[in-house]
């Protein structure tokens, strides 16, 4: 998912480049959402990690 948010913002940097302004705005915003939810996701999988009690597989 963080892939795709990356890609999402490699996008809106190009079209931003390039003058198109939606385009821009609407894979910036985009790749902003997909962030946090990796971020929301990543921190779930930590707190569920942690309460389980087990270490990182081998």
């Amino acid at each position: 998912m963080l892939y795709w948010a990356l890609v999402c913002l490699v996008i809106a940097i190009i079209a931003g480049i390039l003058g198109f302004g939606g385009i821009a705005g609407t894979a910036a915003g985009f790749a902003k959402i997909l962030f946090f939810i990796f971020l929301v996701l990543l921190v779930v999988s930590v707190l569920v990690n942690i309460f389980r009690g087990r270490g990182p597989r081998p």
